[in-house]
């Protein structure tokens, strides 16, 4: 499918959405479309598995049920070992959309059933509150059973005619639709987006440096990347950037920590339409600062999860209340704790902790983490002479739903050889929006060619030593070391000279042929 095709086939779910939203805010409607159209995505895959095993031609899954009856326990467990899930007849997408074209009384009825199926019996992990954030008996859908039954039967039907044409396309089409819905939803969310979502391009830098080999990144892709994490992963459209470009292991495993129910819930199903089997992938509900995921808070250090990549983009200067129990907590003991007032620095300890001795990480910040002083230009000290510190890239303005204030990407390595800090000034290279700025392909690629060679470019990347950025008080701040101001262009005067004489040579030509004619007119020369 070519992106032509996939930006018309997203603006055609965009209109549908924008068509039903009604009194609905953005964020209450994408609960609604996104569910649905993940529903479809499972069904359509399940559906097309069901009729090779069967091998029944176009037989109805409802009618084999009915039809085999001794059968059916055999085939769901066939089916749970090709497929990893189950789905009964009765709450695949094809019945559900007939109820709604039938206008049937039980399509409210049937939908609860079905979401609560899938979320307890589907799967062999417990998806348990995947669609947590529907809820059917809302009075926005109608104040009564038969109002709510009879808009749903609506919202569905709309949605049926505008994705009918879906299994003709590509398997993965599903899955680009529901990223572009997810980032048009983002922008009608205005700040609230940065919840949830990282734009494409600025995720791609984030993937494509990840990925590359941590000691020699010009050597290119490192082929040993097994587990890869984001612990502040929203939506999680940076976990699947890095998943698109591991070309040479596929079968990494990628883990991502959520502390929002909604968006939590839209990165399993993200996960799932985007083909990622759910052995593969391991999402988890909760807070990385306080660091409650099980896997990561075992005690004994020879339990501890190393990760070959770390990616996040994580809510800027978010206030969090530690304790000074947490100055022990291993992630921040050799460091210290960031401030109260701006978790940055917690956030950037946190994913560093669990890096890979090998890996690289590379985490999105507010500018601020770069100059501030205080325990946070301490934390800066200790990782620039701990030489952890590798690459500096500094983002043009307005480039987030969630802020319109530039950012920069630290990339930061265990197994750096090198003794310098890379910077690269990206900022002034963009493209104007009406309403943010966009990367285009041209910049992104730039800047990881200029990470992967570390190469200098007058203006734009420089490699500086950590001796001059200790006599800048370990400042990060990318002008200290970049400036950005145009050259001012140099003037060959004899030049300029010989060209203002020709000119005055042509003014008086010019001026000679003009009182010629006046004087043929008899009129006074000027």
């Amino acid at each position: 499918m070519t992106e032509e095709q996939k930006q018309e086939l997203g603006n055609k779910l965009w209109a549908l959405a924008d068509e039903f939203r009604g009194g609905m805010d953005a964020d209450d409607f994408r609960d609604y479309m996104l569910s649905f159209l993940f529903l479809r995505y499972i069904s359509d895959r399940y559906s097309e598995q069901a009729q090779k095993e069967f091998n029944a031609g176009d037989i109805k899954l409802k009618d084999w049920y009915a039809q085999n009856p001794t059968e059916t326990q055999e085939f769901e467990e066939v089916m749970r070992t090709k497929m990893h899930y189950v789905i009964q007849p009765d709450y695949l997408w094809d019945n559900i959309a007939e109820l709604a074209r039938t206008q049937s009384k039980d399509l409210l009825r049937t939908t609860q059933e079905g979401f609560k199926y899938i979320e307890t019996k589907s799967f062999r992990e417990n998806f348990k509150g995947l669609f947590s954030e529907i809820n059917l008996d809302s009075e926005k859908l109608g104040k009564n059973y038969a109002a709510r039954n009879e808009k749903l039967c609506k919202i569905i039907s709309k949605i049926a005619q505008g994705i009918d044409d879906l299994h003709r396309l590509d398997s993965d089409v599903l899955g680009d639709a529901y990223e572009y819905l997810i980032g048009q939803f983002a922008a009608g969310s205005g700040k609230k987006a940065g919840e949830f979502y990282t734009p494409q391009q600025i995720s791609n830098i984030l993937a494509e440096i990840v990925v590359l080999d941590g000691q020699n990144p010009a050597a290119g892709q490192n082929t040993e990347i097994k587990k890869v994490m984001d612990f502040a992963c929203g939506s999680g459209s940076l976990l699947l950037s890095v998943r698109k470009h591991l070309k040479n292991t596929p079968g990494a495993k990628i883990f991502g920590q959520e502390s929002n129910i909604t968006t939590f819930n839209l990165a399993r199903m993200n996960m799932l339409l985007h083909g990622v089997n759910d052995t593969l992938f391991e999402i988890n509900h909760g807070d990385s600062l306080n660091n409650d995921w099980e896997i990561l808070s075992d005690p004994n250090p020879a339990h501890k999860m190393k990760f070959d990549a770390v990616v996040a983009n994580p809510p800027f200067s978010y206030k969090w209340d530690h304790t000074e129990q947490l100055a022990h907590d291993p992630r921040f003991k050799d460091y210290g704790l960031a401030p109260r007032s701006a978790a940055d620095f917690a956030f950037l300890l946190h994913g560093f902790h669990y890096l890979g001795e090998q890996g690289t990480m590379a985490i999105i910040l507010p500018h601020g983490v770069l100059f501030r002083g205080g325990v946070e230009r301490d934390i800066r000290q200790k990782l620039l002479t701990e030489d952890r510190i590798d690459t500096v890239i500094g983002l043009p303005p307005n480039l987030f739903y969630s802020t319109g204030i530039p950012v920069c990407i630290v990339v930061l390595k265990k197994c750096k050889k090198t003794d310098d800090v890379l910077f690269i000034n990206a900022a002034p290279e963009f493209t104007k929006g009406k309403r943010q700025n966009r990367l285009e392909d041209s910049h992104v690629s730039k800047i990881v060619a200029c990470y992967k060679n570390r190469s200098e470019i007058e203006r734009y990347a420089r490699r500086v030593t950590k001796s001059e950025i200790e006599k800048n008080d370990w400042s990060l701040n990318i002008s200290r070391y970049i400036n950005a101001n145009q050259a001012e262009q140099k003037i060959d005067l004899a030049e300029v000279q010989r060209k203002l004489t020709e000119i005055e040579a042509k003014i008086t030509a010019s001026k000679n042929q003009h009182n010629r004619f006046l004087q043929e007119l008899g009129l006074s020369p000027i």
